[in-house]
């Protein structure tokens, strides 16, 4: 399928991108410099579980660039598609931007903790978050929703994941700053959602098999390209609740506000959603 020939109206998404921007006023943003005092910072009050999780996110996060190369190939704001298909992708940009811009705050912030808690010299980090950096990230998809059902589901893993850290470090430093990541996440998590709505009630049975395959297929962002991902994956597992599985039931309310009568399809799809949930 052309991803183009699939796009929802124009109307439509630009409702989503302006009610994401109207939840993300200028007054609320933080910028790493001043929103901590880093001089407090001590990973001598963490576990070494604990720090090993702070690493891990850190090198998910950095990798910023290659998730917003993604949306810049799939959604061009170029000559390469029609007008229609850039009247869609210019409007997705002004949500892109911004995402990337809270995303790469995000990533600074990690880094900036390991650097003043004293749990790395930041040439060292730098040299270590170059070595996933540069590694290539894509998702061969087919059809637009399917970005957006799968940043549905990573944003609210990740958001889950943030918070249930926050709980139980004993740093104040790090837990504020997890609170921050964890509010930008769900205002992620919201945008992506309230896309993957309007897909559904524009398309219907038609987005079933694509979130489908994006459900079958799913792996959080560097699984298939960091070595011992998994390994480190189980890891941080144990330090606090990390199953990106858990984000599947949010995909699923996501379904049930969107359509009023669900089809036969549309039930087959939450049952397989349900059943992956129960598997993981």
């Amino acid at each position: 399928m052309n991803i183009e020939s699939a796009l929802i109206p124009v109307d439509e998404l630009a409702t989503a991108v302006d009610g994401f921007l109207a939840a993300s006023p200028a007054a609320r943003a933080w910028d790493v410099e001043t929103a901590f005092d880093w001089s407090r910072a001590d990973a001598n009050r963490l576990t070494d579980g604990q720090r090993s999780a702070v690493r891990f996110v850190t090198l998910i996060e950095d990798h910023l660039p290659g998730y917003f190369d993604v949306y810049h190939r799939y959604f061009p704001v170029d000559d390469s598609v029609s007008r229609a298909a850039f009247l869609h992708n210019r409007e997705l940009y002004h949500f892109t931007v911004r995402w990337a811009l809270e995303e790469d705050t995000h990533a600074r912030a990690l880094a900036r903790y390991q650097e003043a808690s004293g749990m790395t010299e930041r040439g060292t980090l730098r040299a270590e978050l170059a070595v996933e950096g540069q590694k290539p990230f894509d998702l061969p998809y087919q059809h637009p929703v399917q970005f957006f059902a799968y940043a549905l589901v990573q944003e609210k893993a990740t958001q889950m994941y943030y918070q249930q850290l926050r709980d139980v470090v004993d740093d104040p430093v790090l837990a504020t700053m997890l609170a921050r990541l964890s509010r930008d996440e769900a205002r992620h998590f919201s945008f992506m959602a309230d896309v993957v709505a309007r897909y559904l009630r524009a398309q219907g049975d038609a987005t079933v098999q694509p979130i489908r395959d994006v459900i079958a297929t799913f792996r959080m962002p560097l699984a298939d390209t960091m070595r011992g991902y998994w390994r480190w994956a189980l890891k941080i597992a144990d330090v606090a609740s990390y199953d990106h599985t858990e984000a599947y039931e949010h995909l699923v309310k996501v379904i049930d506000r969107a359509v009023d009568t669900r089809s036969d399809r549309l039930d087959e799809l939450v049952r397989f959603i349900e059943e992956c949930r129960s598997l993981a």
